[in-house]
């Protein structure tokens, strides 16, 4: 399928729009509090809507919805287990965020443990945002693909280099205010394409609600203890809590904003009122895939679904009329872009604060560091397009590909936060130790313990599984470090 005139105008309309509103937003950007943390004035309600923005990328709007159209509505168990985190991350964590001038979550880890345990996070969180968010980019490019024959590269070379540029332009505050505006586009093109989707069956709702009740879609719980099965309760409530206390309390991606709230009280509160924003949205997107189901099943494609993230975009693509086909991509595109700048952004915050301003530069001057921040920010772009293309070979749901990345890696940074933050006996040495175990026994619980024992560990219990080996492990080890150097002590004496 080609776009019509109308819809190619309403979406270069957009992506001009973005643009043009990142450069308005850094025109008077003279530091890198200005371009990374929005001079720290950002009301409350911006940040929960950057927030929420922010944790739907085109992996929700796009795969979310293929999660309800092959199964049900399981998928809301995590969404559980993400208030949980929230609560979780507001008692612990903030009150540190708050302590002193911090661009980044890893300075933490500097002032309790040293240098060393500061950067190898922020290696872990630059590797994996790289890879998540590039997988994140490629979805979107999907769409642009099939609407237009382009190839992959062209169409992740359009979405990226779009993002690049309001992103290198107006840093942290064209971030916030643009996903403000980008989830008001994203939410009114779900409605109009579910809308247009219950209208399309004969039946509307009463059709919808009868297919869809007759095949188990709004089936929300599972009880069933398998840690082989994703979507379960206790996968959902205890692996989701767990997740979200990583991904929303250690990992850039998400502080930056909280940094960007006037007291500890405002980021607070906007990290709990994006919970029930986010909750409902789930449920918008998993009732689109239950449409979708009931849909197909009245009228079947020409061609089966090869993958489950492939049924939304055939149906905006094939079945929206022209103006609103334009919408809802534009949608799509405000999905992915204000994950993928928020992503640029913090990335360059990480390298330029964590890396290039202690070991390269210390004393150099805030235009210096300005300029080296934007062209980080660009650096990190093309790092993502690349990851993007090579992501043109994978044949699984993408949305598992990027959670299951964000939970092999989060697990051990969230377990030497914990070290942080509820000991005082733990000293980088041990804190290290029980990072690099963390990793090593993700590794196997991914790649080995299938092979070894026949066990296959789903994703949610990951971040779990990773923080309580580093917790283990560093707390021992440091005990270990201790004792050891009490008898050395001793014996020189």
């Amino acid at each position: 399928m080609q776009l019509r005139e109308l819809d190619l105008i309403i979406i270069i309309a957009y992506l001009a729009g973005v643009t043009l509103f990142g450069w308005y937003a850094g025109r008077k950007q003279k530091s890198i509090r200005d371009y990374f943390v929005g001079s720290r004035d950002v009301p409350w309600w911006a940040i929960t809507l950057s927030i929420v923005a922010t944790e739907t990328s085109t992996a929700t709007f796009i795969s979310i919805p293929g999660i309800a159209f092959t199964g049900d509505m399981t998928f809301l168990q995590l969404v559980f287990g993400y208030l949980i985190g929230r609560v979780v991350i507001v008692l612990l964590f903030i009150p540190l965020y708050f302590r002193g001038d911090m661009f980044t979550v890893y300075q933490i880890l500097d002032r309790r443990f040293g240098p060393h345990a500061k950067r190898s996070a922020a290696m872990l969180f630059l590797i994996t945002r790289s890879l998540a968010d590039g997988l994140r980019l490629l979805l979107a490019a999907i769409v642009l693909r099939e609407l237009t024959g382009w190839s992959f590269a062209v169409s992740i070379f359009i979405i990226g280099a779009a993002t690049i540029v309001y992103t290198y332009l107006g840093g942290m505050k064209a971030v916030i205010w643009t996903d403000v505006s980008q989830m008001i586009i994203y939410l009114i093109g779900a409605l109009v394409a579910g809308y247009i989707l219950i209208e399309r069956l004969p039946g509307g709702w009463s059709q919808y609600v009868a297919t869809a009740e007759a095949a188990g879609k709004f089936r929300i719980f599972d009880f069933i203890f398998d840690i082989s099965k994703t979507y379960t309760f206790w996968a959902g409530v205890i692996g989701g809590a767990f997740l979200t206390t990583a991904t929303h309390g250690t990992d850039q991606l998400m502080v930056q904003r909280y940094l960007c709230a006037k007291s500890p009280r405002q980021a607070a509160l906007a990290l709990l009122a994006s919970g029930v924003i986010v909750f409902a949205q789930f449920v918008l997107f998993l009732m689109i895939g239950a449409g979708l189901y009931a849909f197909y099943n009245d009228f079947p494609p020409a061609t089966p679904f090869v993958r489950a993230d492939r049924v939304f975009p055939a149906f905006i693509v094939n079945e929206l009329p022209v103006g609103v086909v334009g919408l809802v991509i534009a949608a799509i595109f405000a999905a992915a872009m204000s994950t993928l700048s928020s992503s640029l952004n913090s990335s360059a915050t990480t390298s330029l604060t964590d890396f290039y301003r202690p070991l390269a530069k210390p004393e150099a001057s805030d235009e210096h560091y300005l300029k080296v921040s934007r062209w980080m920010t660009a650096g990190w772009g093309l790092v993502q397009m690349i990851v993007a293309i090579g992501g043109t070979r994978f044949n699984e749901s993408i949305v598992n590909q990027v959670l299951g990345i964000a939970s092999f890696t989060n697990g051990p940074i969230l377990g030497i936060f914990l070290l942080g933050a509820l000991t005082r006996r733990v000293f980088e040495k041990g804190a290290l130790t029980g990072l690099v175990a963390g990793i090593l026994f993700m590794v196997f619980v991914q790649f080995g313990m299938p092979v070894t024992f026949g066990i296959t560990v789903a994703w949610p219990w990951f971040v779990l599984i990773g923080s309580a080996i580093t917790f283990t492990v560093g707390y021992g080890a440091s005990a270990l470090f201790e004792r050891g150097a009490v008898a050395a002590i001793q014996e020189a004496d």
